[in-house]
């Protein structure tokens, strides 16, 4: 065979006209040959088994594009000068206005100017006030109510040169309590096909700074920010505003460009990503997987299994959680929700999804209004210059 074969080498070896040195050095050459093909070969084969992934990016021009979802939250949970004395009865331990016993604060009067202070003075004074009955409602109408009101900020809206108002933007309840969001619903989004300035979303907001609570005190839920808490996200996705928002300061106009990124993972066993199937609720409460709603379904857990209810923010409509009550968001739903979201790498596994739509940001800023204008919005907006500044 190895004389009459035709692999390169072989002949040589075993030929008698050569001589000994040669057919030695063929002989190397060949072995030396199927070593390095071997070695290849092998290696190749150990990279083909792990899996090798390639990053790809690819920048695609599109005749329109889907709009974002865009959620707005006031960092100021209620506003003061609308509690009533059910609200201070019920929820002002909470908001750190009173006392176990329901008396006021001492050091958070110490803060007020003399007009509220006699005014949350008569508004403490229970006698002849029959108690409210308690319900599981209660935090979630305290939120509904109190909550800053869209009709109340929205000053000016335009989308795509026309007006738009508060019918447009849909309550959603995050940890800031009662916020809205434009475009958020994900079988009618509205389309955008050309970007730049007067082709997006234009709003003027009022965040009605005077109706903000008294801080006397440091919390985990105090907020010293005034301004607006905006999140650009999907349609796909819950917002997740206290980690992923960015803030719009007020007396300033806020310019952001955003460029859409779809990003699509491989799922096992060359990545870890977790796949969407269409019709399949991977979630309880939303039809499609995203981290933000992952993570509200597992703090969602943590709080139920300590304090055996749901806070007004977390999915569950439909189930049979009921809401926690004010005494249980002091005693127990904060802190084991402020527990869950320091520990949540540890605590809640929620792998990265297959298919995932994230918006880069820029943003800028340019003070509003100039010395000429202001006396002119103040007049169109029935305000004093000073409130306009």
């Amino acid at each position: 065979f190895l004389r009459a074969t035709r692999i390169p080498g072989l002949h040589y070896m075993c030929t008698r006209p050569q001589s000994r040195l040669r057919r030695l050095l063929w002989s190397l050459a060949f072995l030396a040959s199927a070593g390095l093909l071997a070695t290849g070969a092998t290696d190749r084969l150990h990279h083909l088994l792990s899996r090798p992934v390639h990053t790809r990016a690819r920048l695609a021009r599109a005749p329109q594009l889907r709009f974002p979802a865009v959620t707005l939250c006031n960092p100021n949970r209620a506003r003061f000068l609308q509690l009533t004395k059910p609200d201070l009865y019920s929820v002002g331990q909470w908001l750190g206005l009173s006392r176990e016993d329901r008396s006021l604060v001492p050091e958070l009067l110490a803060v007020l100017g003399e007009d509220r202070r006699r005014w949350l003075t008569r508004l403490a004074n229970y006698s002849r006030f029959l108690p409210p009955r308690r319900s599981e409602r209660t935090m979630q109408s305290f939120f509904h109510r109190l909550g800053h009101q869209i009709e109340d900020m929205l000053v000016e809206c335009r989308f795509q040169g026309k007006r738009c108002g508060p019918q447009h933007f849909a309550p959603v309840y995050t940890r800031y309590g009662k916020c809205y969001t434009f475009n958020g619903d994900r079988r009618n989004p509205r389309v955008t096909r050309q970007g730049g300035m007067g082709n997006g979303l234009e709003i003027m907001l009022d965040i009605q700074q005077e109706e903000y609570l008294p801080i006397w005190r440091e919390t985990n839920e105090t907020s010293f920010e005034a301004g607006i808490r905006v999140q650009i996200h999907s349609q796909d996705e819950p917002p997740y505003i206290h980690q992923l928002g960015f803030g719009v300061s007020p007396g300033f106009q806020t310019f952001v460009s955003c460029q859409e990124q779809r990003l699509t993972y491989l799922p096992q066993p060359w990545g870890n990503c977790r796949a969407s199937v269409q019709g399949e609720q991977t979630l309880p409460g939303y039809d499609t997987y995203s981290i933000a709603a992952c993570r509200l379904q597992c703090e969602k857990e943590a709080v139920v299994r300590s304090c055996h209810c749901r806070m007004v923010h977390m999915p569950g409509e439909g189930c049979n959680e009921s809401i926690c009550s004010p005494n249980v968001y002091i005693e127990c739903a904060d802190h084991t929700l402020d527990a869950a979201v320091e520990d949540s790498q540890e605590r809640c596994s929620c792998p990265t999804p297959c298919n995932l739509t994230r918006y880069g940001k820029e943003i800028s800023m340019v003070r509003i209004p100039n010395k000429g204008s202001a006396r002119y919005l103040a007049r169109k907006y029935n305000k004093n210059e000073t409130y306009i500044r």
